[in-house]
């Protein structure tokens, strides 16, 4: 009985061991959302203040495939991921903005700096809608299909090799 004692600390260390070795092999960046695969949550935003151009809604996501940027002139990886941003705009890709608790009057000036990428924009003040969509903080993008569906969601701002190896080939696919 007392051996048994002796092995339960052995035991209890090889799992934790286990979970950890586990644990390394998994990517980081990789945050699973409960939305992959389901409708966009249903929402209607009004315009960003200062801009001269309609909110958003949930029903200006469907028809086609779209990508949706939630971001906020105050996040510095949101400055950082912009000139992406651009490049997908300037190639035709359609890119909708959530715009996450910003100061009124603060994203006419960023984009007025940055240019604008984005077709229309919704500002989400309260950041209600940020919480509908899983969103965990800025900036975050997701892809929509044409039925209206979450397929792919980015956690952080989106890298050059985001981009070339999933972005692009995913939208391709979708619109093929």
């Amino acid at each position: 009985m007392r051996r048994l004692l002796y092995l339960i600390p052995v035991l209890v260390f090889a799992g934790v061991g286990i979970g950890l070795a586990l644990g390394l092999t998994r990517d980081p960046s990789i945050l699973p959302s409960a939305l992959i695969g389901k409708a966009v949550p249903e929402f209607d935003l009004p315009p960003v203040e200062g801009l001269d151009r309609p909110g958003l809604s949930s029903a200006d996501l469907k028809g086609q495939v779209v990508l949706v940027n939630v971001f906020a002139s105050w996040c510095i990886p949101c400055r950082a991921e912009h000139p992406l941003l651009m490049r997908l705009a300037e190639s035709g890709v359609p890119i909708y903005g959530i715009n996450y608790k910003d100061k009124p009057g603060q994203i006419g000036a960023w984009l007025g700096e940055l240019g604008d990428p984005f077709r229309r924009i919704g500002a989400d003040q309260s950041g209600r809608i940020a919480i509908d969509w899983g969103v965990y903080g800025v900036p975050e993008t997701f892809v929509i299909d044409a039925k209206g569906r979450i397929r792919q969601k980015f956690v952080g701002p989106l890298m050059p090799q985001d981009i070339d190896q999933t972005l692009l080939p995913m939208l391709a696919k979708l619109n093929g």
